[in-house]
C-alpha cells in the first residue's frame, strides 16, 4: 500500500501509548534456539533503549514549547508516551538478563554517559553552541535514530526467519509490538525536526549532520553491545566470540535484517523530497497491535479501566 493510499485509509492516525506487560519468567537466554549471535545481535536494541528512549522524551519535552502547530503537538505526546512504555519495558529484559546470569551494567553505564552527559541539556565540554541550535541539533540526532528503527521495526513484523527458529514468543511480541509503535510513529520525530529546525538549507544540513553522526555510533554501539553480550554469556563461557561470519550466517536464515536493507536507509533519508511516511507499512503494523497478545491485553486493561 502506498503512502497516498494509507492517507486514505488511515487518515490522521492517532498515536497513543498503549501500557503493556511481558512476564519473562519462561523465556530462555538464548531465546532464538541455538542462534547465540543472533540472539545478542538482537539483544543490543535492550542495552541502547532504556536510556535512549528516556532521552528523546527529555529532548521532546525541550521542543515542546516550540510546537505552534495542535495536530503535530499531539502527536508528539502520543510519541512520548509509547517511547517511555519501551524505555520500561525493555528495562525489564536487563533485569530478566541479569535474573539469568547476564549482566550489562558495565556496558549500560557507557550508554548512559552518552545520552546523559554528552547529549545531555548542555553541551559537552562547555562547548560554545546556542541553546536553540544544540536542541535542533539533538532533534535531528532523533529523527536519525528513528529512521532505523522504522526500518527494524517494518523488517521484524515480516521476519518469518525468526518464526521458523523457534523463537521465544514473548520476546517476539515484544519486538514487533514495538517495532509496530515504531512504524505507527516513523514520522513524529521527523515533522519536529521539520517544524523546529530552520528553513531551506541550513535546516536540510542540519538533517544531514544528525544522520552523519547517528549512523557511525549506532553501528560502533551496535557491534561493540553484540560482542559484550557473547563475551560475558555465562552458557557460552567464553567459547564463541561475535563475527562478521556468523552475523552473516543469520542473516541468510532470515534472523536478522540484512546490511543492504540497513545501509539504504541512509541515502533514502538524506533525499531532500524524503519523508518517513514513505518507509514501511502502516497497515501491517496496525494489523499486528489488533492481534499482539500484550497490545490485546493493554487494551482490555484501559477498557476495564475507563468502565469501573
Amino acid at each position: 500500500m502506498s503512502p497516498q493510499d494509507e492517507r486514505k485509509e488511515y487518515g490522521h492516525h492517532v498515536i497513543a501509548p498503549r501500557r503493556v506487560s511481558f512476564d519473562w519468567e519462561k523465556t530462555p537466554l538464548h531465546w532464538i534456539p541455538d542462534e547465540p549471535t543472533a540472539t545478542h545481535v538482537i539483544n543490543v536494541l535492550h542495552l541502547l533503549l532504556p536510556a535512549g528512549e528516556r532521552w528523546f522524551v527529555k529532548v521532546f519535552k525541550e521542543g515542546l514549547p516550540l510546537v505552534r502547530d495542535p495536530e503535530l503537538l499531539k502527536d508528539v505526546k502520543g510519541f512520548m508516551g509509547q517511547e517511555a512504555t519501551h524505555s520500561v519495558q525493555h528495562a525489564y529484559v536487563l533485569n530478566h538478563l541479569a535474573a539469568q546470569r547476564l549482566d550489562t551494567a558495565d556496558f549500560t553505564r557507557h550508554v548512559d554517559f552518552l545520552f546523559e552527559k554528552l547529549l545531555g541539556e548542555e553541551p559537552p565540554l562547555r562547548a560554545p553552541i546556542p541553546p536553540r541550535e544544540w536542541l535542533r541539533f539533538r532533534l535531528s540526532v532523533i529523527a536519525a535514530i528513528e529512521q532505523f528503527t522504522a526500518v527494524l521495526g517494518d523488517w521484524v513484523l515480516t521476519a518469518e526467519g525468526l518464526d521458523r527458529a523457534g523463537s521465544d514468543e514473548v520476546m517476539l511480541d515484544l519486538l514487533r509490538w514495538h517495532g509496530a509503535e515504531e512504524v505507527e510513529h516513523r514520522a513524529v520525530a521527523f515533522d519536529v525536526f521539520q517544524h523546529c529546525g530552520g528553513r531551506g538549507s541550513p535546516r536540510y544540513a542540519r538533517r544531514v549532520a544528525g544522520m552523519a553522526v547517528t549512523a557511525p555510533v549506532l553501528a560502533y554501539l551496535w557491534a561493540w553491545g553484540a560482542a559484550y553480550l557473547i563475551r560475558h554469556d555465562p552458557k557460552l563461557a567464553g567459547r564463541l566470540r561475535y563475527s562478521l561470519a556468523a552475523h552473516n550466517r543469520a542473516v541468510r536464515k532470515g534472523l536478522l535484517p540484512t546490511w543492504k536493507a540497513l545501509g539504504a536507509a541512509v541515502p533514502r533519508y538524506l533525499r531532500r523530497s524524503y519523508h518517513p511516511s514513505q518507509e514501511g507499512s502502516l497497515r501491517r503494523a496496525v494489523e499486528y497491535l489488533a492481534c499482539s497478545p500484550a497490545a490485546r491485553a493493554a487494551a482490555a486493561d484501559a477498557a476495564r479501566a475507563a468502565s469501573a
